[in-house]
């Protein structure tokens, strides 16, 4: 089959490798139709290539047909329309009981001390091949796969495989009273949709800030009082202003580890990406640092006793953060990739013709699997408006 692999540092293929099987009793095999390109796979392209292995397939938002299921699978039949949770979980353990599907005990990668697996995201999380490929060995399938019906196109379904879910996680996490104020720093794929979930679910002023054009006239298009990071010298201010002098009710930062604005960290970022693999390794598990520009920002624009929710992806274990400010302004602080499982019951439901949230028209550029070097390019120089990218097998 053919398969999106990673060879390198902004260097990824698609070539032909295996075609996948069903190796365990829990296993399936899913032919994909859709897979998305995330804006975390950005950082394996570049970032966190220390814990990349060449002939890595990526991918963790696919959906597809299934084609095979192993003895243990009583749920899943062979030509079932599914959609494939970014995480493995098995759905019994502890965590899984309490819907910390992501710290799944039975899929923990213990050697690291990283929580459950996910499809295509480094020797940290399982080395397990993604969904950027005709097919997918679908692992814990007795759990993990959301049936979904016939009829509407992909696009109707697809994000409750990361998008969705991880930004409704945000939003719950953020806990904005209803007739409150939001601020969502970072305009991306997961920042622009926790602004509309956030207007769906009654916060009043949802405040989003970006410096990428196309994104922030989407997000105003939509109702977001959108500010461009380019246009202020203190955007914090600027929020306070919007908000009574006080700050947000609660900040989303939707940005992570790549934060534009952290010189020095993003020095040290790449000079870690062009050491040696073992020593960058280490050293990015013992004083690796991110560029922490947008957490900074939202200590600073939150307003006292308010809650900061953190769903950008951040690998630094040396990070300096001002826990002066933190303490002093009461700040609660919550954060962790999205425990899919947990949101689909709520999300589902509002998957409609009438289209709510409007994901049938999410997506900037649908393209074909043989074209993703070049979307991957695009994506990370945010070229020709790309904001979310489907690739097609």
């Amino acid at each position: 089959m053919k398969a999106v692999v990673w060879h390198g540092r902004r260097d990824v293929r698609v070539d032909e490798v295996p075609d996948p099987a069903v190796r365990e009793p829990t296993d399936a095999v899913v032919r994909i139709t859709s897979s998305g390109l995330c804006g975390s796979d950005l950082h394996l392209y570049d970032v966190l290539t220390p814990f990349m292995t060449e002939g890595d397939i990526l991918g963790h938002e696919p959906m597809g047909i299934v084609e095979e299921v192993g003895p243990e699978v009583p749920n899943l039949s062979p030509g079932d329309r599914v959609v494939m949770p970014f995480q493995i979980a098995c759905g019994t353990c502890f965590m899984c009981s309490q819907d910390l599907q992501t710290q799944c005990e039975t899929t923990q990668n213990r050697r690291f001390g990283t929580g459950g697996s996910l499809f295509g995201y480094t020797k940290l999380y399982g080395q397990v091949p993604g969904g950027q490929a005709q097919y997918l060995r679908v692992p814990q399938a007795h759990y993990g796969p959301i049936k979904v019906p016939e009829g509407p196109a992909d696009d109707r379904f697809l994000y409750l495989s990361d998008v969705l879910p991880t930004a409704w996680q945000a939003v719950a996490y953020a806990d904005a009273p209803k007739g409150g104020s939001l601020a969502v720093l970072g305009l991306g794929p997961i920042g622009d949709m926790c602004c509309r979930i956030a207007l769906h679910l009654g916060v009043e002023k949802v405040i989003g800030v970006d410096l990428v054009p196309e994104r922030l006239e989407r997000a105003r298009a939509r109702g977001v009082d959108v500010l461009d990071l380019t246009e202020h010298d203190d955007v914090a201010g600027v929020i306070r202003e919007k908000t009574g002098g006080r700050g947000a009710d609660a900040v989303i930062d939707a940005v992570g580890m790549e934060a534009h604005g952290s010189a020095v960290a993003e020095v040290a970022q790449k000079s870690a990406g062009l050491l040696p693999k073992k020593i960058a390794e280490k050293l990015m598990t013992t004083a690796g640092v991110d560029r922490l520009a947008a957490l900074q920002l939202a200590i600073d624009a939150v307003r006292r006793g308010g809650t900061i929710s953190i769903i950008g992806v951040y690998g630094g274990m040396t990070d300096p953060l001002p826990m002066l400010t933190l303490f002093d302004k009461q700040i609660q602080l919550r954060m962790g990739q999205a425990n899919v499982r947990r949101w689909v019951p709520e999300i589902l439901p509002l998957l409609t013709d009438e289209d709510v949230l409007g994901v049938d028209d999410f997506a900037t550029h649908h393209v074909p699997l043989e074209k993703a070097p070049e979307a991957y390019e695009m994506f990370q120089k945010k070229a020709d408006g790309a904001v979310k990218i489907i690739l097609r097998p």
